[in-house]
């Protein structure tokens, strides 16, 4: 039987350069109307039993080439258990050796969280009682922008995610933290709901993620970087969630990524925003030693350098929150490779660990409730 390789379908991503039996020669494709690349994603059938190897030759003009090296791709033969794949990094050419066990392995940057899971996670959670899901607006090609809404609090939270829709543990994390937030035997979620109210919004670029893209939407706009002035044709998906942060206000606010090149768990800040203060400043800094406290899966010696006064991007959604409302905000940064700190050699860093981390963070932002200010309603404080 002859070896095939096949990306056509939700997030696919790889393109076949030559085929030499059981080798693969393949390059990633980017994103549209953008130079991003990074992500992949396909299905290898009819190899049962063989060695294959699959060569992707175009890392060098990635979006982020220091995320090759020490990095392993993720493998599944029932796209259920992710595991990392026998992966090496040398001149430029990643390589993945392998043998199925079946006629059919799915390869990818990391575990796809597929927009039918998304469904799924939108429908149960809905089932909730309490709980409302709305959607805020629709992307560029016609995707709702998905809304889940619970607690009866005063403190207005904001948790969002996969605005660079091939960081897929940023949804994994989402379903950890609606799975504890609706659990009705969860005492730290029944009192948090209490005490706030949340917006949890899962997957911001839904286009992307269908797409297979990396970094963008479906006209090569990078989401994170609109925040300050998003528009209908460029960047609705961030239009109509500011435009709903603005009707219900923020207090705590959680942007929620991966990165490609550090191996560690990291939150990065809004220390170079004009209008920062010190008690801004301390609530966000008790917060990361908070979960640090928690988790060994996080830490705070390792991560973005920290910007200078009055020289924060106000087009990223950290800044512009911390900036507009006077809020708690901040960037969740889990990695692709593993976790330096507490290796898994057969996982690396997983879904299951995106979604233990999802319950450590809202068990850190219970510790420090008291102390988090509401701000008026309504509309911006600033």
């Amino acid at each position: 039987m002859t070896a095939m390789i096949h990306a056509r379908f939700d997030s696919g991503n790889i393109r076949v350069l030559d085929q030499r039996g059981d080798v693969f020669d393949l390059e990633i494709v980017a994103d549209r109307d953008s130079d991003f690349y990074q992500w992949f994603h396909f299905r290898l059938s009819g190899a049962a039993g063989r060695a294959v190897t699959l060569r992707i030759l175009n890392t060098r003009g990635s979006a982020y080439p220091g995320g090759w090296p020490n990095y392993a791709a993720r493998v599944s033969e029932d796209r259920i258990d992710w595991r990392q794949a026998p992966t090496t990094y040398t001149d430029d050419v990643l390589e993945i050796r392998y043998t199925p066990a079946s006629d059919g392995a799915w390869f990818a940057y990391f575990a796809p969280y597929a927009m039918e899971r998304h469904h799924d996670l939108i429908a149960r959670t809905a089932m909730t009682p309490g709980v409302t899901a709305r959607v805020l607006g629709y992307s560029l090609d016609g995707q709702t922008i998905d809304c889940v809404e619970l607690g009866d609090g005063l403190l207005q939270v904001w948790l969002y995610g996969r605005q660079h829709p091939g960081e897929t543990m940023a949804e994994w994390w989402m379903e950890g933290a609606l799975d504890m937030l609706t659990d009705p035997h969860a005492p730290i979620a029944r009192a948090l709901r209490q005490r706030c109210t949340f917006h949890v919004v899962p997957n911001m670029n839904p286009d992307g993620s269908s797409r297979g893209h990396l970094r963008t939407n479906a006209v090569g706009t990078n989401l994170n970087r609109e925040w300050h002035a998003p528009s209908p044709e460029r960047s609705p998906e961030v239009l109509c969630v500011r435009d709903a942060m603005d009707a219900t206000g923020v207090d705590f606010a959680m942007d929620v990524h991966g990165d490609e090149a550090i191996p560690y768990v990291f939150i990065a800040g809004f220390e170079g925003i004009p209008a920062w203060t010190e008690a801004q400043g301390a609530l966000y800094t008790r917060y990361r030693e908070t979960l640090a406290r928690r988790t060994p899966d996080f830490q705070v010696q390792h991560g973005y350098p920290i910007t200078g006064p009055g020289r924060a991007n106000l087009s990223m959604s950290t800044n512009q929150l911390a900036e507009r409302f006077g809020c708690v905000a901040m960037t969740l940064e889990m990695p692709f490779k593993d976790n330096d700190d507490l290796p898994d050699p057969d996982y690396g860093w997983s879904p299951g660990r995106s979604m233990r981390l999802a319950e450590d963070c809202l068990a850190a932002l219970w510790e420090m409730i008291d102390v988090l200010p509401a701000a008026p309603r309504g509309g911006t404080t600033r």
